[in-house]
């Protein structure tokens, strides 16, 4: 190793005894300097992002997040995109965000959590979100109907109008068993609110997958109508998470290339990557081309949340050759800045939207228009 030598009898120290090669090494570790950045009135969003890549600690993630995002969707094999949401995006004020990612055909497949979805037709119905604080006192909220998602409320008696809405809906369907993509579908049928991302899905023909469906509040809706039924004497409708499985592992196979986007992690992070293993069942092995996430989650507790994307790599859920990059930067920051990017840069102008043609559980036809 070097030594630090003293050399002037001011104080000052020098370095010695590097070799010349070490000394190239040095210069070229040394080559890329951090960039201070410089916002002015017109920096934009997509600037700001782009210069992020050049910053440290988490900016820097957010613009490779970015850089990897640009690569995909300048990728002439056009990968199918899904996009997996978790957390309390709705809560957080995302809404509009996501919904209008499927707008600008950003996205091929949503895979969400049920809390999302169902908090989007709580909106879609005239319902809405309020301002609160972490530190409410709970139990006079809990007497007041008051639903709480960290500083955010909610109306409890609104839900349970929506979880009805939700069973009743269902109360319309022929009896029989639905992945949740299909009763989605009808349940997106009955809104009318072009702010909702279950109503922008419908009109653009944007799969919507929940896989763990009775573990929100529509699932307590279908369980209403379920108990319902059984007390009038007829069959309803259940929902067949196995047929959830065979339906998205049909757009894997039927896809040149996949990507993903992981908005937080939970059951839709894995559920995406699942369907890239369960490709095996179609004659199909191949790993995801490019995948981002935005997390809060930690990688040093071993669950799936936090798990890195490298780490996938192992299961070949994402290709070894894959471009991926992570951001550990709570999403109600994070989506934003790269929905924000992707908007600004204009990433997927003249990208053709893809069309599924279901012939109930099977996919007939896969096509872009």
């Amino acid at each position: 190793m070097t030594k630090r030598m003293k050399n002037y009898s001011d104080g000052r120290f020098d370095y010695v005894k590097l070799s010349p090669q070490e000394r190239k090494v040095k210069k070229n570790i040394l080559k890329k300097e951090v960039r201070q950045i410089k916002i002015i009135p017109s920096t934009t969003i997509a600037e700001l992002v782009s210069d992020m890549a050049d910053m440290s600690i988490q900016a820097r993630n957010i613009g490779q997040c970015a850089k990897v995002l640009e690569n995909m969707y300048e990728d002439k094999k056009r990968p199918t995109v899904f996009l997996g949401l978790a957390g309390p995006l709705i809560a957080a004020g995302l809404r509009r965000v996501i919904r209008d990612l499927i707008v600008a055909n950003a996205v091929d497949v949503v895979v969400s959590t049920g809390a999302i979805i169902f908090q989007d037709v709580y909106n879609a119905l005239g319902h809405r979100h309020f301002k609160g604080i972490p530190s409410a006192n709970d139990s006079m909220l809990h007497d007041l109907r008051i639903d709480r998602i960290y500083d955010t409320y909610t109306d409890e008696e609104m839900f349970w109008k929506v979880d009805n809405f939700c069973g009743r809906v269902a109360d319309k369907m022929p009896a029989g068993n639905y992945s949740s993509r299909q009763y989605l579908k009808y349940l997106a049928k009955e809104i009318h609110d072009e702010e909702s991302i279950l109503y922008q899905c419908e009109k653009y023909g944007v799969p919507v997958f929940v896989p763990a469906l009775n573990d929100s509040s529509i699932g307590i809706g279908l369980t209403e109508h379920r108990v319902r039924c059984k007390k009038e004497g007829r069959s309803g409708i259940a929902i067949d998470s196995i047929m959830d499985n065979d339906e998205i592992v049909q757009i894997v196979v039927n896809s040149k290339s996949t990507s993903c986007i992981y908005v937080a992690g939970g059951v839709p992070k894995n559920y995406i990557n699942d369907a890239i293993v369960m490709g095996y069942i179609y004659g199909r092995e191949k790993g995801h081309d490019y995948a981002i996430q935005i997390t809060t989650a930690v990688v040093e507790d071993g669950g799936l949340s936090g798990s890195t994307l490298e780490e996938a790599k192992s299961w070949g859920k994402v290709d070894r050759k894959a471009r991926s990059a992570m951001a550990w930067v709570e999403p109600s920051v994070s989506l934003p800045l790269l929905s924000g990017y992707i908007l600004g840069k204009k990433l997927t102008k003249g990208r053709k939207r893809l069309r599924f043609e279901w012939e109930k559980d099977n996919l007939k036809k896969m096509e872009l228009k």
